[in-house]
């Protein structure tokens, strides 16, 4: 047993066990009869000397060894756990069998359709949960019409094979069920009839709209509550009699029998949220930044007086729509591997984990941040555990670790000392921590500076004061068992039962009635749950969450009455968002209903005990130097020492502590650990021009969270679905020439060609540009894409206001710029004036003035005016947001390290992205290709190498003349194209900047379809031929077969209505792995609406949405299948397609097979099929049905 305090808790009577079983460590805390604490750690997985962590923990403090327990002494055990964590990572929960309506049995398989990692060649996708899949004769309407009557008949063989087989578990979600459940409850008493052990129906596991993520959160459900009913069988086993209740995601306990698989995902980190905020609030503590650092990972949370929770999240490439707590985690824990590639210091992702663990275990594990702490002195192996080497009774080993050190000092061409190369990974990690925190407080609207850096976790105390340097937080609180708090927290935490109903109406007085209805049952639901746990004094909080007609994004509103409820929507809308909108009907999403109560109630006694301050001198390694520091033992810090001045190292039972210069330590009247900066920080940082390895990654990052955290805000404050929704947006910071420094993850045709729009705006306002000034351009031939792209574009003046340093930029995709027809996407536009609106260099804000008389003016100047004014002029505003976003960052940084030293980093980023492709470009030969498109226009490309130089000529001499049609591509999309191929050809994280076209000279001839002359239209350039040009390129390059070579553009709308997607197709093959299904591909990675949401908003049905199968080309590797999406009509409107493919196939490579070409038919209601082109506008009746058949990838080699 490791530590032993006094504590005072009410009805003392047996023994209570706090448990928090983690994927490593077990940690437990235990309450005695005599209200002792007492504290222990195991290994959560040891087979050679116990078969279960927490039960052996029980025996062992109640000293039973292998007798068995007696339960008499037990009053209660509460546990988190990570079983249902690790069985969905590892994927090795149940056979599960998926039950669907008929047409969406991929539907789930291709979700959202967006890729994982933006540049990729190979894109791994999640395995499925789900086994087997049975599509099921019905179908209801979004508003409760039986449109296809249920029949089993057909199905009801499959399922007995199924279960024949061995899948006894079983996930049934219909389309609209989570409304209309008839269908489903038929299907699931079938199921229980046919024997299925585990049945997990979608309006029973989270009835709410979203067809895909509540399948997701179902399939979750079925596969991972028989592991863990298997678990928590067990443990009643031995433990028969004794009650014992499990941490679920959302932070409330729960018994045995509630406990299910979908609530069980964040059961372990819940609990030290839960740990965290207790302690600190009943210390007077309000506003909170929980700070978990572990062996692997570190989870962070937002705390200001209501614990934080996200209602849809991916977790483990799992879309979830259950209520848990928001928890952001980032790769930078204690085992969080060093690399050096011969320019930049990262730390992480990968992790050295629990074997072979960090190099100074005695297990040969590679360097890890660990280490880095062993090294500088901020562990001392003298206080550290002997429990290494192979019999396990050494210390941490930090020979080896300085031996490794020297070997990677070495590399770095710098010379640096091992100290300062150790010194620099930490503040790499450092930097990695601290953006994570911003993405839960700063990045939401949060000033961090007024909050306390609450630090738990094993490694939490070494690192705690840098992280609060970082954020300017001056104050720090550590609990007794920080070490442990996940655990504690268990013991701390209410029951909680939630329940949810979507509601979807229009919040108004008609529906107040309604509204307490359901309320009344749903809450006499939740107090029956609690009740039937021998729960008393349950309290009990309802919220409704509202949104504005046609959004997906909610604010959370305490159930009240109708105009108070308005008045707090427009108040919070306004405070999160910035802006309102008056003229929006306000939708009631869903009613949340909460009941909580029974926690633990926790006092622990100050030590009062006189003990004689002793002071351990040692010396530490910071700031470039060894110093003097003090080591201390956390129970000497009590009433006779007022507190203690860093820099120090305080340890304790489970974790060191460090205490950095400028901070105080000292023990408040509840026994914590408080840390407070009392000399203010020295910001500058003189760190010179020159490129350093460590701060040209802290910059990389730094860049980057900037244009991170602007997109945040775009998505928060958009009105267009476009972009709040789809997130078709990109943003980006540029240098003084507007050359592209960093970008956000966003969409690729964006981000490639925004850096000549920025010079077209230096060229021509450098005279006259001053601070406060916002431009606008969407103009295809200064930099442009396609009109409904328009870029908002913002300089950023040093303190005298002479001349911009740098740039931040936004481009949106607006859903109406004008042009002949609704959505600004006319497949027979023949000319620029046709596709709406044209912006070049108009001045939007002058001197932080906003010209909307103007630019009202000019939406409406032209022959087709924008239709929608208002949501333009709201998205513009979003940008201006967005932008001042990044001004406001650039200017943190720049007081923080200086102008000269931020522009030379902007300069050193670059330099670093173009050594990263002149490597690429040294192991490429000359090329050349002849890529034809549908319509008879054809990219020829010729490659010529410079090996001695590592560059490349590029050359698409040859390639056709400017196009009638709209397939002609701006100049910046060529060079677009070309910045992606280069970048995925790096085979390593850089960020996409001008750097990796340095080395590349582009050469197209003016006049050709990919450089063409005003007024040429160029509407379908921006989607269509640029993903050719992606597809020449990998071509001549040998690296990838081709993608499906299109983004199938879908518009349908009339006057009152438009809608716009883009649709999936197969990933071309590489030499590596198969291509990719049914997924988004190289220009693009904009979202799908869901099919729910879809049916619910526009007068039209998804027939089927599937994969395409044998669609993908043949090869040793084979390409990526396409989909197949058929859309019927409820009503009279245009639809519209732009694609390719359809004539020519996508190509393989290496006598790999060709893909399937897609297809557009339209099937009309009298039964007749009309094969459409690859571009063409039709009138659509009801009954029509549209169909898409998008394109596979190509295949590569010879099968």
């Amino acid at each position: 047993m490791s530590a032993i305090q006094k504590i005072n808790i009410l009805n003392k009577k047996k023994w209570q066990f706090w448990i928090d079983r983690g994927g490593t460590f077990t940690d437990v805390v235990a309450r005695s009869p005599r209200g002792d604490i007492q504290t222990l750690k195991l290994l959560s997985d040891n087979n050679l000397q116990y078969e279960d962590a927490a039960i052996e923990a029980i025996r062992r403090i109640l000293g039973t060894k292998n007798e068995i327990i007696d339960n008499s002494k037990i009053e209660f055990v509460k546990m988190g756990t990570t079983v249902a964590t690790n069985a969905l990572l590892e994927r090795n929960g149940e056979r599960t069998l998926l039950v669907t309506t008929k047409g969406f049995k991929d539907a789930l398989k291709i979700g959202y359709q967006a890729r994982p990692r933006l540049f990729d060649l190979e894109v791994i996708l999640p395995e499925q949960l789900y086994e087997k899949v049975i599509e099921i004769e019905e179908r209801i309407s979004p508003r409760g019409e039986i449109l296809t009557p249920l029949d089993i008949s057909s199905s009801y063989k499959e399922m007995i094979r199924a279960y024949q087989d061995g899948i006894t578990t079983i996930a049934i979600v219909t389309m609209h069920g989570y409304r209309y459940p008839i269908h489903e409850k038929k299907i699931a008493t079938l199921a229980e009839n046919i024997g299925f052990k585990q049945i997990s129906t979608s309006h029973q596991t989270t009835p709410l709209m979203k067809f895909v993520s509540r399948g997701d959160t179902t399939v979750v459900d079925a596969y991972l509550s028989p592991i863990l009913r298997r678990y928590i069988t067990k443990i009643e086993n031995e433990l028969e009699g004794v009650p014992i209740y499990f941490m679920q995601s959302n932070g409330g306990l729960t018994n045995a029998t509630h406990f299910k698989g979908k609530d069980a995902i964040l059961s372990g980190p819940a609990g030290g949220i839960v740990g965290a905020v207790k302690t600190a609030t009943l210390s007077g503590y309000d506003k909170l930044i929980c700070f978990d650092m572990g062996g692997t990972s570190t989870d962070v949370s937002h705390y200001n007086g209501a614990f934080e929770r996200t209602y849809e999240t991916v977790l483990a490439g799992v879309s979830m729509r259950t209520p848990m707590m928001n928890i952001h985690t980032v790769a930078a824990g204690g085992g969080s591997i060093l690399h050096y590639d011969g320019n930049r210091f990262r730390v992480g992702p990968d992790s050295a984990g629990a074997e072979p663990g960090p190099c100074c275990y005695r297990n040969d594990g590679p360097l890890t941040v660990t280490d880095c702490n062993l090294l500088l002195g901020y562990i001392n192996p003298s206080y550290f555990p002997a429990t290494f080497g192979k019999t396990a009774a050494q210390s941490l080993d930090i020979k080896s670790v300085k031996t490794k050190f020297i070997k990677l000092g070495a590399r770095i061409s710098s010379h640096k000392n091992i100290e300062d190369i150790a010194e620099g990974f930490l503040k790499v990690a450092i930097e990695n921590m601290a953006t994570a925190i911003k993405k839960i407080s700063t990045e939401k609207g949060y000033d961090v500076r007024k909050y306390t850096l609450v630090s738990f976790g094993g490694a939490g105390g070494q690192h705690a004061c840098k992280v609060a340097d970082r954020l300017d937080i001056k104050k720090i609180f550590l609990h007794p068992f920080a070490g442990v708090l996940s655990a504690f927290g268990m013991g701390l935490a209410d029951h909680r039962s939630i329940k949810e109903q979507t509601i979807e109406k229009i919040l108004c007085p008609k529906q107040g009635p309604k509204l307490k209805k359901i309320n009344t049952q749903l809450t006499q639901k939740v107090h029956s749950t609690l009740h039937s746990q021998g729960v008393k004094n349950i309290k009990t909080q309802s919220h409704l969450h509202i949104k504005y007609s046609g959004s997906d994004s909610t604010i959370e509103v305490p159930l009240a009455s109708i105009p108070i409820m308005k008045q707090q929507f427009k108040d919070l809308h306004k405070q999160q968002f910035g802006f309102t909108s008056p003229d929006k009907v306000l939708i009631v999403e869903k009613i949340h209903v909460e009941s909580f109560g029974g926690g633990g109630s926790v006092r622990i006694d100050a030590d009062l005990t006189n003990v004689k301050h002793r002071i351990i001198r040692s010396k530490i390694f910071r700031k470039g130097r060894w110093q003097s520091a003090e080591i201390v033992h956390r129970n000497q810090l009590n009433n006779s020492i007022k507190e203690l001045t860093g820099p120090a190292i305080i340890l304790e039972d489970h974790g060191t502590n460090y205490l950095e210069k400028g901070w105080i330590a000292y023990s408040d009247q509840k026994n914590n650990l408080i840390f407070e900066r009392k000399e203010a920080l020295n910001r500058t940082h003189a760190i010179g021009t020159v490129a350093d390895p460590i701060q040209l990654e802290i910059f990389n990052n730094l860049f980057m969270s900037i244009a991170e955290q602007m997109g945040a805000v775009l998505e928060n404050v958009a009105h267009s679905v476009n972009m709040k929704e789809r997130l078709d947006f990109s943003c980006a910071i540029f240098d003084e020439a507007g050359n592209l420094v960093a970008n956000a993850p966003h969409m690729p045709v964006h981000l490639g060609s925004m850096s000549t729009s920025i010079k077209t705006v230096i060229k021509s306002r450098s005279k006259t540009m001053k601070k406060g000034d916002v431009y606008i351009l969407n103009n295809p031939y200064n930099g442009g894409t396609h009109l409904p792209d328009i870029t908002v574009i913002s300089p950023w003046f040093d303190e005298r206001g002479k001349k911009p340093l740098y740039y931040v930029a936004t481009r949106g995709h607006h859903a109406d710029i004008g042009g002949i027809t609704p959505g600004s996407m006319p497949p027979m536009s023949s000319n620029i004036q046709e596709e709406g609106i044209l912006f070049d260099d108009f001045l939007l804000v002058e001197e932080e003035k906003f010209k909307e008389s103007q630019l009202r003016k000019k939406l409406k100047s032209s022959k087709f005016p924008a239709r929608n004014p208002e949501q333009n002029i709201a998205d513009l505003k979003g940008q201006i947001a967005a932008n001042e976003k990044g001004l406001y960052e650039l200017t943190h940084i720049t007081k923080q390290y200086g102008a000269d030293t931020v522009s030379a980093y902007m300069v050193h980023v670059q330099n670093n992205a173009e050594e990263a492709v002149r490597r690429v470009i040294h192991k490429l030969a000359d090329a050349n290709y002849d890529y034809p498109l549908d319509n008879g226009a054809r990219i020829k490309v010729r490659v010529k190498i410079n090996h001695e130089e590592r560059s490349a000529i590029i050359d698409f001499t040859g390639t056709s003349e400017q196009l009638k049609s709209n397939f002609n591509a701006p100049l910046s999309i060529c060079h677009a194209a070309t910045l992606y191929v280069f970048r995925c050809m790096v085979d390593d994280d850089i960020p996409l900047n001008q750097g990796c076209l340095k080395p590349v000279n582009i050469i197209v001839p003016e006049g050709s379809f990919l450089n063409p002359n005003y007024p040429s239209a160029v509407v379908a350039g921006n989607v269509e031929t640029s993903q050719a040009i992606v597809n020449t390129l990998f071509l001549a390059f040998k690296v990838m077969a081709s993608a499906q070579g299109t983004m199938n553009n879908f518009t349908f709308g009339d006057s009152e209505i438009q809608y716009y997607e883009t649709i999936a197709g197969g990933m071309g093959a590489t030499a590596k792995n198969n291509g990719a299904s049914a997924i988004q591909s190289h220009m693009t990675n904009s979202r799908l609406t869901d099919p729910e949401v879809l049916e619910w908003r526009y007068p039209v049905l998804v027939k089927e949405f599937k994969i395409r199968e044998n669609s993908g080309g043949q090869g040793i590797f084979s390409g990526g299948n396409g989909v197949e999406r058929s859309i019927l009509f409820l009503k009279d409107m245009q639809a519209a397609i732009i694609s390719n493919n359809r004539k020519i196939a996508p190509k393989g490579l290496n006598g790999g097979g060709n893909a399937s070409c897609g297809k557009n038919l339209l099937q009309r209601a009298c039964g007749k099929t009309e094969i459409l082109t690859s571009s063409q506008e039709v009138s659509v009746r009801r009954g029509d049905v549209f169909t898409i058949k998008t394109p596979g990838g190509g295949g590569y080699g010879k099968p």
